[in-house]
């Protein structure tokens, strides 16, 4: 094979491989925001565990402050109707301490009622300590694991970045200009395509018996007439050597 279309194979190899680099780099808040995802699935019933254990807890105290209001009311009625003057401020007093009196009985009952809410909220995460403590560690060695990955992406695109700078500045200016208009009117950025089957593998086109003998036996860079990507048919040994890999 004509050391400058290797070259070129190994650019387009480069160049792909960036792209998907590069592709991969700029998913990142989405595919984080998928593994924290799983892990909030997961999490979700012990969350709203802990959130009915801090609603009732919240619902506690205002039960508590309007009680004890209710119980100040009640010192105050029974007040008034020891120092009622007539049967109307007696009758007065009386119909406010009975008011007061449910209320408070009322309030007692949520009280008591919102306990034991929270008693049952306790008693399953207790329960589901565990599991909760395993879902934090497995969550946090997960994003571990993920920001590696994305540290080796960005080092590996900086490493084939240089590698393709280097190879670049090797071609003939001829291969190198042909090889920048091809990959830039390209959508897939693909300039260097292998025959697959008899066929070019971008495009699909079947190529003619004589175009496949022109790229298996010429010195020159031969160009698909469909799409016009610089073809090559990969050497037996190295298609073997892939297989084999």
């Amino acid at each position: 094979m004509k050391a400058e279309l290797e070259k070129l194979i190994e650019l387009q190899n480069t160049d792909t491989n960036i792209r998907r680099l590069k592709n991969a780099i700029k998913t990142i808040p989405e595919r984080r925001a998928e593994v924290e995802e799983e892990f909030e699935r997961h999490a979700f019933e012990i969350r709203e565990l802990e959130n009915v254990k801090a609603a009732a807890h919240t619902q506690h105290g205002e039960l508590e402050k309007q009680s004890a209001e209710a119980k100040h009311n009640l010192e105050k009625a029974d007040r008034d109707l020891k120092a009622s003057q007539n049967q109307k401020q007696y009758e007065a007093s009386v119909r406010a301490a009975g008011t007061l009196n449910k209320e408070i009985a009322d309030l007692q009952t949520k009280m008591e009622e919102n306990n034991a809410a929270v008693e049952e909220a306790d008693k399953a995460l207790a329960e589901r300590a565990e599991e909760a403590a395993t879902l934090v560690a497995d969550r946090a060695k997960a994003l571990k694991r993920f920001d590696d990955v994305v540290k080796g992406q960005h080092a590996e695109l900086e490493l084939e970045t240089h590698k393709r700078a280097e190879l670049f500045a090797t071609l003939p200016k001829n291969y190198a200009g042909a090889y920048d208009r091809l990959s830039t009117r390209s959508r897939d950025g693909v300039a260097v395509a292998e025959v697959k089957n008899g066929s070019c593998s971008s495009c699909f086109m079947a190529l003619r018996p004589q175009m496949m003998l022109d790229i298996k036996t010429s010195s020159n860079v031969i160009n698909c007439e469909s799409c016009g990507r610089i073809l090559y048919v990969m050497p037996q040994e190295k298609a073997d050597s892939v297989v084999s890999s």
